[in-house]
């Protein structure tokens, strides 16, 4: 079994050196947990300037889906560069970006083929989605969930409610959102059972929003995370979605699926809306689909997707390059690595779970697929948070080569590379065992 290799003490000369002309150069709005630079990448393993190799357990923030540089994906890269770099699909057509909308296309239901929309990021393929939704409806109220995080251009962090530090100084937002809460089941150990989960949040919607507070005919999608990403890696009731699709679509209201972290493999499906029987109206695409190279997509059926010309557009959005990164992408998704994030997915999260019977401090362990995330908690059962905590055993792993993150208030997040092996899974539990019982000594 491969292990990590460290050659001294966290960070090396390099990587001090580094982050220093960082901090003299580098916009400060930055999050770094840990002072890691890196040099390489490959498959789930990455080396820093100082030779150190680390276990990477973020692919990048979920993006890399197929592991850092894997061959074919560099060869498609290569190949392309060699023929057009760029020439904007917003002004002109070439064959990359067509080829990827009609696979796109082809992946979901066919009733009413889908369109797509190519902008750079998950915050562009939202905004996008924010502003067709108005467009199509002609409405202007919106729904999203308190824990949800859309991205950081204006209209997405109107959507977003996660941290209030990604919002200070910012007011006034795009007006017209009311944000609601987001199911979570607090009485289960497992929140995935849901043994006493009656989804009252969604009874509230129709009872109490709508008759009080926002008219329905007035709103003109509700924009939800299939599985909260940054608000805790938090997977709702199994019939949440479809309850809550059902009362949209009674109204006319869109529903629109923010599948930038959740999409492209990494629950096990192509799209983490599977899980829950629903097709959404429109989806937000971006992270995983190019890995590693600036896309993000966003799409609808023909008959939403009615803007006209002018209406919307972005100059490098749908890039050749990244065009067929995301072909692929998406061929090696579909044969083999989508299958294996359920099988190392279910790996993982039974791994944990193992390691919960020991660690009184891990709470909740869940997710689906290779989203999976564990809470640290100070107490089990009244589930008293420890974000504290959280941060130490991130930082302990970094010390034993294994890189993670978290999200939520205490959830360490594994959203490892879908070509992560048996070997790297089990290589990922020792080490976080490590980190945890470093808290105790």
């Amino acid at each position: 079994m491969r292990r990590p290799v460290l050659h001294g003490p966290l960070p090396g000369p390099k990587a001090q050196a580094l982050t220093a002309k960082d901090q003299l150069y580098v916009s400060p709005s930055y999050t770094r947990i840990y002072p890691l630079v890196v040099e390489r990448g490959e498959g789930v393993w990455v080396e820093d300037v100082d030779g150190n190799q680390f276990l990477d357990f973020t692919s990048g923030i979920a993006v890399c889906a197929t592991g850092h540089c894997h061959p074919r994906v560099v060869r498609a890269v290569q190949d392309q560069a060699q023929h057009l770099l760029h020439m904007s699909g917003t002004d002109f057509y070439y064959t990359p970006q067509i080829r990827l909308a009609e696979k796109l296309s082809s992946l979901l239901p066919q009733e009413d083929h889908y369109k797509v929309y190519f902008g750079n990021s998950g915050a562009e393929a939202v905004e996008a989605a924010f502003k067709l939704a108005r467009w199509h409806t002609r409405r202007e109220l919106n729904i999203a969930f308190f824990g949800a995080f859309h991205g950081r251009t204006m209209g997405a962090l109107s959507l977003t409610a996660s941290k209030t530090i990604q919002k200070r100084h910012y007011h006034p937002f795009v007006p017209g959102i009311t944000h609601i809460p987001y199911p979570y089941c607090y009485r289960c150990p497992y929140n995935l059972t849901y043994p006493s989960c009656d989804l009252e949040c969604v009874r509230w919607v129709e009872d109490t929003l709508f008759r009080t507070t926002m008219p329905p005919d007035e709103v003109a999608a509700i924009f939800v995370e299939p599985i909260q990403g940054e608000g805790g890696y938090i997977v709702p009731p199994p019939e949440f979605h479809r309850r809550l699709h059902a009362i949209a679509r009674s109204h006319g209201i869109l529903y629109v699926a923010d599948e930038v972290q959740t999409g492209i493999g990494r629950t096990g499906k192509m799209f983490a809306m599977e899980h829950f029987g629903v097709v959404p109206d429109i989806i937000a695409l971006a992270k995983g689909i190019a890995s590693g190279l600036p896309l993000g997509a966003m799409m609808a059926p023909s008959r939403i997707m009615t803007w006209e010309a002018g209406s919307h557009a972005s100059t490098f959005g749908g890039n050749p390059l990244s065009c067929q990164a995301a072909l692929e992408t998406l061929a090696l998704v579909e044969s083999e690595l989508m299958h294996n994030a359920a099988v190392m997915g279910q790996r993982l999260l039974e791994g944990l779970r193992r390691l919960q019977q020991d660690w009184e401090c891990m709470g909740d362990v869940r997710g689906l697929g290779l989203m999976v995330g564990v809470e640290l908690v100070k107490d089990r059962h009244t589930k008293e948070r420890a974000s504290e905590w959280r941060n130490r055993v991130i930082q302990e792993a970094f010390q034993r080569g294994l890189l993670l993150l978290g999200c939520g208030e205490n959830t360490v997040r594994f959203c490892p590379a879908l070509t992560v092996t048996a070997d790297e899974v089990d290589c990922c539990l020792d080490l976080f065992a490590q980190a945890v019982a470093a808290l105790f000594h």
